[in-house]
Order: structure tokens, then sequence, then C-alpha cells
């Protein structure tokens, strides 16, 4: 994912109202930017400390947040990326580029495909038929400032009742002979392991199990952050 022009470094004054966001640019000027991120963004903002951010550019002067926060800088000097919006698009473009040798694009390639009641982010397949349904989450949830940097970064940063269905539903595909995958997309530098947060959603850490006891699959991909460029880069080992 190539950005042009590249993202803007600013400084990250607060995070409000769950989507917005007051920055400070090089210039001195402060402005407001979008935050789209639902989760607590927990270990990711840090309380009362102005942290390094990079923002994007619509360019949309008709839009009433024009920028966006994309990333933040973390614990232990790492990068964060915190736009959701993301994720999707950088998993979709790694396997459209044939780069996840488990995902090979070959027989097409589907946003958005219904199953039942719900909805996955990405299906391999032809859409009215699909042979593998794949769920995405965005993982960031790191070590903070004051903990031992030990690489693992977790999933959830709050509970999640809507991942707890999508793991459900995931379980189900696969009962019903068809597969199944759940994508971790880490946005996070310091990555090297993914794991389930179970201090922060138990629930889920039994489901994600239960899982993959049942046959669905589970990959996890560090993404690289720079200004110019987020990219997927290296499969990461779960801690399960």
């Amino acid at each position: 994912m190539q950005f042009e022009p590249s993202l803007e470094p600013v400084v990250l004054l607060r995070r409000y109202k769950r989507f917005l966001a007051d920055v400070r640019r090089a210039d001195g000027s402060e402005m407001t930017v979008h935050c789209p991120n639902t989760g607590s963004m927990r270990n990711c903002v840090l309380p009362g400390v102005e942290q390094a951010a990079l923002i994007s550019d619509s360019g949309n002067t008709k839009r009433k947040y024009r920028h966006t926060l994309e990333a933040l800088q973390v614990g232990h000097g790492y990068w964060a990326g915190v736009n959701t919006s993301r994720t999707n698009a950088l998993v979709e473009e790694a396997v459209r580029a044939g780069w996840i040798p488990e995902l090979q694009p070959d027989s097409g390639v589907e946003r958005e495909v219904r199953y039942g009641d719900s909805r996955f982010d990405l299906a391999l397949g032809k859409r009215a038929d699909p042979h593998t349904f794949i769920e995405v989450k965005n993982v960031t949830l790191g070590p903070g400032p004051e903990d031992k940097d030990d690489g693992i970064i977790a999933f959830p940063d709050s509970v999640t009742e809507r991942g707890q269905k999508h793991l459900q539903t995931l379980m189900q595909v696969v009962d019903e002979g068809r597969r199944a995958v759940l994508f971790f997309c880490v946005q996070h530098t310091g990555a090297l392991a993914a794991r389930p947060a179970d201090e922060i959603d138990a629930r889920y850490g039994e489901l994600l199990r239960e899982a993959r006891a049942r046959g669905v699959e589970i990959l996890a991909w560090r993404v690289r952050l720079a200004p110019e460029v987020f990219v997927l880069e290296q499969p990461l080992p779960l801690i399960l």
C-alpha cells in the first residue's frame, strides 16, 4: 500500500470522542483529524504523553476532517497502525500478489462475502460459491512503556462479542465442509509473535483455541510501517 503523498509526521496531543484526535504539525499549528478505530487502542494511545504520529491527507476538502490518523509511536519506540480500515486492504493486496503461500489467488479473490447472516472480509473462489472464507483482524496490543518488551502482540484490546461471533461462524464454515481462515494482521513493528489477549477477553481466547481444534486455520503476519508504504512483510508464530 503506497502513500502518495507520503504520510505526514505530526504529534498526537489527544484522542477523544472515539473517532477524533488532535495533532500538532511541524509548523506548530494544531488540527483535528479522523481516528478510524472503534477499539480501546490500549497501549497505542499513551495517557498523558505527546506521541509521534503519522497522518494521511485525503485531499477531499468536502470532508469535515480531511486528514486521518494512520499510525502512532508506541512503547519501546515501535510503531502501531491504528487505522483499522486499512487492514482488509493490506491483506487483500498480499493475497492478490501471491505473497501468502496458504492463500493463493488463482481461483479468485472477493471482498465482503456473505455467509448466512454474517459477512466475511475476504473469500477465495467465485462470489456465488467460495471455497475459503477469511476473517481479518487488526492486531496492535503490545507491551506498554513500563512493560517488558517481549515482542508478543495480542488481540483483542477490549471485549469483542462481534469477534466471538466471527469465530463461531468460522467453525460453522468448517463444519459445512469449507475452508475457514482467521488472519491476524499485526500492525506493530515490534511484533515477534501473536496471541489471544485472554486477560482482556477470556471467552475469545477459549473460542480461538476451540476454532483451531475444529479446523479453522489461523495465520498472523506483521506489517511494515513507513511513511511511504504499509505492507505485509513477515509471518509470525502464534502462541495459543
